[in-house]
């Protein structure tokens, strides 16, 4: 998909805040730092859209980022950040369990991991979580690039036990710096833009 127009919306901190033009959004979670600024910088070909801050924990708000016109990359808190303090996080949880289960135009997710590592224990919370709001998630093992190429195969699978991945949803191995993943992350998400 070639983007031409890239806006950041609103960022909000409840429902009442929500754009109401009823188009598509593909919400994108991930654990704090693992690099989802970076993949909407890299999707959309923007050095700065998303800020992308070496300060774990900084979005604080449900940012809505506008594409074309035509759907909404829709970034959440990043999660499993020792530094925030319980009050904090239960003020996102609360933020976040208001967005996945009231959104209508909520119609995936994108879920970024990254694929050096196994997922962590808020990974896997986080994919149980969406999967208890039925969405589709398009998990995207990002810093491939660090990893040699013949042991990607192991660390995808990986993912994909640890996650426990359903038949319905799909792991993308993806880098920020070389664009890998790329088209078949714009090929998945893309699938639920029209719905």
């Amino acid at each position: 998909m070639k983007v031409t127009e890239a806006e950041l919306v609103i960022s909000a901190v409840g429902q009442d805040q929500y754009p109401n033009d009823d188009l598509p959004e593909i919400a994108l979670a991930g654990r704090s730092n693992v690099g989802k600024s970076s993949f909407i910088n890299q999707l959309i070909q923007r050095k700065s859209l998303a800020r992308t801050s070496s300060k774990p924990g900084k979005t604080q708000t449900i940012n809505f980022y506008k594409i074309n016109n035509m759907f909404y990359f829709v970034d959440v808190p990043g999660y499993g950040y020792a530094q925030v303090s319980k009050t904090e996080r239960e003020k996102w949880g609360v933020m976040m369990e208001e967005y996945f289960d009231t959104r209508q135009s909520l119609k995936a997710c994108a879920m970024i991991t990254d694929l050096r590592h196994p997922p962590t224990k808020d990974d896997v919370q986080m994919y149980a979580f969406l999967k208890h709001y039925e969405l589709p998630v398009v998990v995207i093992g990002t810093k491939m690039d660090k990893i040699a190429k013949g042991k990607r195969a192991s660390h995808l699978q990986q993912t994909i036990r640890t996650l426990q991945v359903g038949t319905d949803d799909t792991v993308i191995p993806f880098s920020a710096e070389t664009g890998e993943g790329k088209k078949e992350a714009w090929r998945m998400l893309s699938q639920y833009m029209n719905h």
